[in-house]
């Protein structure tokens, strides 16, 4: 079982150290300022969880709402406005934005330094192109739970099934990065099975409950579920996974709940301790 909850408190205690040594230096903490725009009890309640994360490495946290009929004109200035605060260190639009807003305006708006949910334009290129940036949360996280465990990404061949913006491209760039052999799959391939049984590494991120079944795993794969659903009549959030089956075969797995989404925040939170030192990771 790959843990990402027992991971990301590692994490979480890191940061909360490295907050700990800007203070005895007499730098100001590092303060994540959280954009919510429109209404949506789903954000509200992402928002309140990252609030809570930082105030538990000791970070400074603000929320700014706009309603759910603001502008292209004033979402875009609300993030300039806290590009150009110094006591802001790290920038997060909470997605998804209202319909009628253009979404890639209002994250380009994003200052690259503060930047830390990784996933305007202009860090997305950084990734592809090699050079500095913050990587995009969940992806990051994905592959610091490879490392914690000393799981090998390099040589092997990795198979991602789906193609988001904020997770099917980037983790497939990162684990590409990283010298791994990287296919990209989405619900236009055509029999899924055959691919996803060449991974070493299999990464289910499209959004489908249970759509990997253990007879679609290569035996002893390190198989990550990344997918967070709502199945009615069902408890809880499933999986992309079925993780019953897969367990059988693959030779390590997360769970869900319990192993990539505790590491997006610890992610987020990394992140921003880094913007407050002025470096990316």
């Amino acid at each position: 079982m790959l843990d990402g909850a027992a991971i990301a408190r590692a994490i979480r205690t890191e940061v909360a150290e490295g907050v700990q040594r800007l203070k005895a230096t007499g730098r100001p903490v590092p303060h994540l300022a959280a954009v919510l725009i429109g209404t949506n009890p789903a954000s509200e309640t992402y928002i309140a969880m990252k609030q809570r994360a930082c105030g538990w490495v000791g970070m400074a946290s603000s929320v700014h709402r706009l309603g759910d009929n603001a502008t292209q004109a004033e979402a875009e200035a609300l993030v300039a406005r806290l590009n150009a605060d110094p006591a802001v260190t790290g920038i997060l639009v909470q997605h998804p934005l209202p319909k009628h807003l253009h979404e890639p305006a209002v994250l380009d708006q994003v200052s690259a330094h503060k930047d830390v949910d990784g996933i305007s334009r202009v860090s997305l290129g950084a990734l592809i192109n090699g050079e500095p940036a913050f990587p995009s949360c969940t992806p990051a996280g994905i592959l610091a739970l490879l490392d914690r465990y000393n799981l090998p990404i390099e040589g092997k061949r990795a198979v991602v099934v789906g193609r988001s913006i904020i997770l099917g491209k980037p983790i497939a760039l990162m684990l590409l990065n990283r010298h791994a052999t990287v296919t990209i799959c989405h619900s236009r391939t055509p029999d899924l099975a055959t691919e996803t049984r060449q991974a070493d590494i299999l990464v289910a991120a499209a959004g489908r409950p249970e759509l990997i079944t253990g007879d679609m795993i290569k035996p002893g794969a390190v198989v990550i579920d990344a997918g967070y659903n709502r199945v009615e009549g069902r408890t809880g959030d499933v999986g992309d996974v079925h993780f019953e089956s897969a367990a059988r075969v693959a030779g390590w797995i997360t769970p869900v709940p319990g192993g990539v989404g505790p590491m997006t925040i610890a992610m987020l939170l990394r992140n921003t301790l880094f913007a407050a030192e002025g470096r990316f990771p």
